[in-house]
């Protein structure tokens, strides 16, 4: 066994503690720059990503109007209104209803109201449950909301565009989409007038 005087076990001590302080400093830089450290600056990056809200460009025979579809607020609505302008099943279909000062409805396949989407792969109709949020409301002109039967969960394909507010819809109906550009042409839309192309525009144009 080696010993040492008390000075020089003082003096190995300082020592052997500066060499582990250095240590430890080092392994922290190491940690942050290595995988760990890019880990946690992406995962830092990822939480301030947001998806951007698709634009949807409606050509009618008044004109053309852009829409702004809420896939983030109305993800359900949203993706299924979405999922038929990229099937195009929009494109040549016509506002089968106008109530002035209210809503131009449209969507409809058979064109009289009754119509939705009959999905080619179970050959029957397509329906979605009712989506709605308090923050999402008919509180002026240009929402886009999907139309149904009495039945809350049977919205389909037919949509509409309000004409003015419409507070009463609320909490009622699915609102996922607001016109941002083009409200002029939604005006002048009557029954009959049909949307000659449908496509999506992406990110969102405001």
């Amino acid at each position: 066994m080696c010993l040492f005087s008390k000075a020089s076990q003082h003096l190995l001590m300082a020592v052997v503690l500066c060499v582990v302080a250095l240590t430890l400093i080092t392994s922290g830089v190491t940690a942050l720059s290595g995988e760990h450290g890019k880990d946690k600056i992406l995962i830092g990056k990822k939480e301030k990503m947001t998806t951007t809200d698709p634009t949807v460009v409606m050509e009618t025979t008044k004109g053309t109007i852009k829409i702004q579809v809420f896939k983030n607020d109305s993800p359900i609505t949203a993706n299924n209104f979405l999922d038929l302008v990229q099937r195009g099943f929009y494109n040549g279909l016509t506002f089968h209803r106008y109530e002035p000062g209210f809503v131009i409805q449209g969507g409809d396949p058979k064109g009289d109201g009754t119509g939705g989407f009959i999905d080619p792969q179970t050959k029957t109709e397509r329906r979605i449950p009712l989506e709605v949020k308090p923050g999402l409301r008919h509180d002026s002109q240009g929402v886009l909301a999907m139309a149904r039967s009495s039945d809350p969960n049977s919205a389909s394909s037919q949509f509409y565009i309000t004409l003015g507010a419409a507070s009463f819809l609320d909490m009622q109906y699915a609102v996922f989409g607001k016109v941002i550009d083009g409200m002029s042409v939604v005006q002048q839309l009557r029954k009959g007038d049909h949307m000659t192309k449908v496509s999506m525009l992406e990110p969102a144009a405001r």
